[in-house]
C-alpha cells in the first residue's frame, strides 16, 4: 500500500446495546459519592458478570454503557438479565435514589478502531435507549425479528419513530422486562419430613376393584398418621 492510499477500515456486523442511566445528573447533584458507589456496585455486580456470561465487550461511558455481542440473542438476554437484576436490587433503595438503566438494542455494520466502535449501528442504538422508559429496553425492527423465535419475550411496537441524525424512520419496539422476565420464589423446605397426600383418579374397569383400592387407601391412614407422630 502507497503512503498515499488510506488505510483499509474494519467493519463488522454486531449487536450493539447502549445503556446509560435515567436522570444521573440529579442523582449526582443530590449525592456525589453515594451515586458513585452505587453505579460501580452494580457495574461490579451486574453489568460485568453478565456480560462477560453473554460475551459482551464493554466500553464505559461515564453513567452508560456501550457493548458489542457477536450475537443478539445474547444482546438481548443480556439486556433483560441485566434489568430484572437491577430491579430487584431497587426494591430496597428509595425511589428516589434508585439507579436504573435505559437500554437500547440494534443490529448493524459497525467500525472497530481498537477498543472503539463507530457507525451507523451504534448511532441507532443510542437513539433506541434514548426512547426507553427507566428500567425498560428498546430494540430496533431487525432485533426483534431476529429473536422473535428464539426467545420468549414480548414484543411491543412503538411504530416508526424519527430519531436524531438518522435519515430513515426507525421501527421500535420495546421489550416490557417485567413480563419477559418473572422473578421465580422458591418456597423453604420444612424442617422436619411431612408426608404428600396427592388425588388420583381410579382406573378400574370393576367395582370390585374400586372397593379395593378405597379400602388400601383407608388402611394405610395409620401408618401415615404413626409417620407423622413419630417425626
Amino acid at each position: 500500500m502507497s503512503s498515499g492510499q488510506q488505510q483499509r477500515v474494519q467493519r463488522r456486523l454486531a449487536a450493539i446495546m447502549a445503556a446509560d442511566v435515567a436522570g444521573y445528573s440529579r442523582l449526582m447533584g443530590e449525592d456525589e459519592e453515594g451515586t458513585l458507589a452505587a453505579l460501580k456496585a452494580i457495574r461490579r455486580e451486574i453489568d460485568d458478570p453478565r456480560n462477560a456470561e453473554h460475551r459482551g465487550r464493554i466500553k464505559t461511558t461515564g453513567d452508560g454503557l456501550l457493548v458489542e455481542f457477536p450475537s443478539v440473542v445474547d444482546a438481548v438476554r443480556c439486556a433483560v438479565e441485566m434489568q430484572r437484576e437491577i430491579a430487584l436490587r431497587n426494591t430496597a433503595i428509595p425511589q428516589a435514589r434508585r439507579i436504573e438503566y435505559r437500554i437500547g438494542i440494534n443490529l448493524g455494520d459497525v467500525i472497530i478502531d481498537e477498543q472503539d466502535i463507530y457507525g451507523g449501528g451504534v448511532n441507532v442504538a443510542a437513539r433506541l435507549e434514548a426512547l426507553a422508559d427507566p428500567g425498560r429496553i428498546c430494540v430496533s425492527r431487525v432485533v426483534r425479528d431476529q429473536v422473535r423465535d428464539k426467545l420468549d419475550f414480548t414484543f411491543e411496537d412503538l411504530g416508526e419513530q424519527q430519531v436524531k441524525n438518522i435519515a430513515r424512520p426507525v421501527r421500535v419496539y420495546r421489550i416490557p422486562v417485567t413480563e419477559a422476565s418473572p422473578l421465580r420464589v422458591s418456597l423453604p423446605l420444612p424442617d422436619k419430613p411431612s408426608l404428600a397426600v396427592l388425588p388420583f383418579q381410579n382406573l378400574a374397569a370393576t367395582r370390585s376393584r374400586n372397593i379395593l383400592s378405597t379400602v388400601s387407601s383407608r388402611r394405610s391412614l395409620p401408618r401415615s398418621r404413626a409417620c407423622r407422630g413419630s417425626s
